[in-house]
């Protein structure tokens, strides 16, 4: 098995997953103890073999021989299989089997009637060191995992202990103090251990508990320098698109001043033009200082009761002009309704889906649809473009995005649903899509009541909302 703990995983709680690396630890360090008992059964036997009898012997031999394997088992079947789970699954895995260590202890306390003031001296003190070894090691390879720690100390212990009670009391109640002393002394002895287990099992516990805490730190250190370079890209992608939309029509201009100066008698046929490329500079400023507010955090609300049908007739009468000058109708249906909300950001968001819509329609309509959907007040704008590909839905609410092959992207800065995405969420108000390529695309804002307070920490949090913005799709 592998020394190197694992990082921990997102969803695994401290406490969790610190319990899944002190368990790994256990069945990692257990293989020593493990491999040392094996060892010392045939040495065991051959030190009693003239001194128990043999049946009794052996029928130990092969208890302790069986308690090896079970554990055996365990440990590598959590060493190939287990130790790649979650730290769940390794947590009830040994659960299930952690009666095996107690099992081993017991059969080895099960010793105690084989040579217990029955074997000569030499060979008591052999097998009192060989039980006294199997402790002490138990103790340094279990301790990261106290309650198996503690069961197997009491459960040798207490076997131990009662046999040699039991002979104090039953088999040789007069034969000196002896007997009382070894008592004594594997009580002392008992303490000591579960004393050391406890303090080595806390040192454990606090490495694998800083070793937790570091991961979490560097795991989020990472994230804060991902999310600083994602920032970083996302302005120098802004200023490179800024200062390629804006080159066109800042050049137009200086053309037009020139062809002005050296024609003037040209100039109804150049002042529109001019007219043009200047609506288009202030376009593209208008929708970076937006997108510079709301990335800034810097969005300042006034929520309250929004009058939907006087928001509809300053929408059309704002846009019905420019739907009919690309030849196309701008139907306006609105129900008297009222919407808690923010009504500048509303109106914005409404303009920018009204705008991008009568961009994308080269014929046939553009429907703004204001009504009530099960007592919610629902902002519906439809329109019979191109619609968008799917797969691509996501990717127009992204800033600077343009759709190749779609009228009207070409004179566009990529910023507009950007905006209404970021608004949509500062306010609360659901934001979804539906299209059909051919066919046309519908955005729905349902209009939910803006809670104030929740409204402006969404707006703080602009900044580190930056590479995407939450948006279901329909």
């Amino acid at each position: 098995m592998s020394s190197v703990a694992s990082a921990p995983a997102a969803a695994t709680g401290e406490s969790e997953w610190v319990e899944s690396r002190l368990v790994a630890s256990l069945m990692r360090t257990t293989y020593t103890s493990q491999l040392m008992g094996i060892a010392v059964i045939p040495i065991l036997f051959g030190v009693l073999a003239d001194d128990a009898p043999l049946r009794w012997l052996v029928a130990w031999v092969l208890a302790a021989t069986a308690a090896a394997a079970v554990r055996g088992w365990v440990l590598h079947r959590f060493a190939t299989t287990v130790v790649h789970e979650t730290a769940a699954a390794q947590l009830a895995f040994f659960r299930r089997w952690r009666i095996s260590f107690p099992a081993v202890a017991l059969v080895w306390g099960l010793t105690m009637p084989l040579f217990f003031d029955d074997a000569p001296l030499g060979d008591q003190f052999v097998c009192w060191l060989m039980v006294a070894g199997m402790a002490m090691f138990a103790t340094i390879t279990m301790a990261a995992e106290l309650t198996t720690l503690r069961l197997f100390l009491d459960t040798l212990m207490l076997s131990s202990l009662a046999h040699i009670l039991w002979h104090i009391g039953f088999e040789r109640p007069l034969h000196g103090p002896y007997q009382y002393w070894v008592a004594l002394l594997l009580v002392l002895f008992w303490a000591v251990l579960r004393e050391a287990g406890r303090r080595l099992h806390v040192t454990l516990r606090r490495n694998f508990e800083l070793q937790y805490r570091n991961a979490q730190l560097i795991e989020s250190l990472t994230r804060q320098t991902q999310a600083a370079l994602d920032a970083v890209a996302i302005k120098n992608r802004f200023l490179a698109s800024a200062a390629h939309d804006i080159r066109q029509p800042v050049h137009a201009l200086s053309l037009y001043a020139d062809w002005l100066g050296s024609e003037p008698e040209l100039v109804r046929e150049i002042a529109p033009r001019i007219v043009e490329s200047t609506k288009a500079v202030n376009a593209l400023f208008d929708s970076l200082f937006d997108l510079a507010r709301l990335e800034s955090g810097q969005v300042h609300l006034r929520v309250g009761p929004v009058d939907l049908a006087q928001l509809a007739r300053e929408l059309e009468l704002q846009h019905g002009p420019l739907a009919a000058a690309r030849g196309l109708r701008l139907r306006v249906h609105a129900a008297p309704a009222i919407a808690h909300s923010d009504v500048m950001m509303l109106r914005r968001i409404a303009g920018n889906l009204l705008s991008n819509a009568i961009k994308y329609t080269a014929r046939g309509g553009v429907l703004l649809s204001l009504r009530l959907r099960r007592g919610v007040p629902v902002l519906e704008v439809w329109d019979t473009g191109p619609g968008i590909p799917p797969g691509q839905e996501q990717e127009v609410f992204r800033e600077f995005v343009k759709l190749p092959g779609h009228g009207g992207t070409e004179d566009g800065f990529g910023l507009g649903l950007y905006i209404v995405s970021r608004l949509a969420h500062v306010l609360g108000h659901p934001l979804t899509l539906r299209s059909r390529v051919g066919r046309g695309t519908l955005v729905r804002l349902v209009l939910e009541p803006t809670d104030a307070e929740a409204a402006a920490r969404r707006a703080a949090l602009a900044v580190s909302q930056l590479t995407s913005m939450p948006w279901v799709r329909a």
